[in-house]
């Protein structure tokens, strides 16, 4: 049997002196769409710094392909094929849209047949080829999830790590969005979505994570994982809906 493309084992992570993983034990597969679900501070973001990079952990605690890659610099990751949609975006906010995006080219290896360009990014979020001349900082909320998710892509990731992509957006704009996350899937790269809003992770997923306080307390497919189940493990067991 295959390895996944990318597996935790044990994971832990810390800040400090403060522990903010127990034991994480995660799996994706190639392609696959994995929502992590959690409150906040349930351990979700830090479990993707972990994997990018962005926090020392020990290399068998993370690996891509069945190899050990935990505690690589994040630019070993990105070359390895895995990219991050951090929340908060981090764009250059004075540059314009294809500026931005160009970005991502310059420092990526050149699309193959097949990889991400700025034509396919542009076919992806349209709205985004009108205003591709437009300072990053004129544009929406969404717009700029948009180019931010646009420039991850541009590295030819293998694995997109998306860390709360629909926070503070509009729910049309968060349609938008997620209606682009099944062509991203269907080009050939995984997905883990970090997400609060419960239904719009089960429905945009393949399979499900919910974490609570540095844990894994419920794994499952999404579309087989009850709403009774993720509240007891969202919350703990005592909050479970009757």
């Amino acid at each position: 049997m295959s390895a996944p493309l990318l597996s935790t084992h044990g994971l832990v992570a810390r800040y400090g002196d403060f522990q903010a993983l127990y034991g994480v034990d995660i799996e994706v597969a190639a392609g696959e769409i994995v929502a992590l679900i959690g409150a906040n501070g349930a351990g979700k973001s830090t479990l993707l710094k972990s994997v990018m990079g962005l926090l020392p952990v020990a290399p068998d605690m993370v690996r891509l392909d069945g190899r050990p890659v935990g505690g690589s610099q994040p630019y070993r990751m990105v070359s390895a094929g895995v990219a991050i949609v951090p929340e908060g975006r981090r764009l250059f906010a004075g540059m314009s849209v294809e500026d931005n995006l160009r970005v991502a080219v310059d420092h990526a290896a050149r699309a193959e047949g097949g990889g991400w360009t700025l034509d396919k990014v542009f076919g992806l979020f349209p709205m985004l080829r009108e205003k591709r001349s437009t300072p990053v900082q004129s544009l929406s909320g969404g717009q700029q999830q948009m180019v931010a998710i646009g420039r991850a892509l541009l590295n030819q990731p293998r694995l997109l790590l998306c860390d709360e992509i629909s926070l503070g957006l509009a729910p049309k704009v968060v349609r938008e969005i997620y209606q682009s996350i099944p062509s991203i899937s269907q080009a050939g790269t995984a997905i883990i979505l970090v997400e609060q809003d419960v239904g719009l992770a089960q429905s945009a997923s393949d399979r499900l994570y919910c974490m609570l306080e540095g844990r894994v307390t419920l794994t499952g497919r999404s579309s087989e994982t009850s709403r009774d189940a993720i509240g007891a493990a969202y919350f703990g067991a005592s909050h479970a809906v009757a």
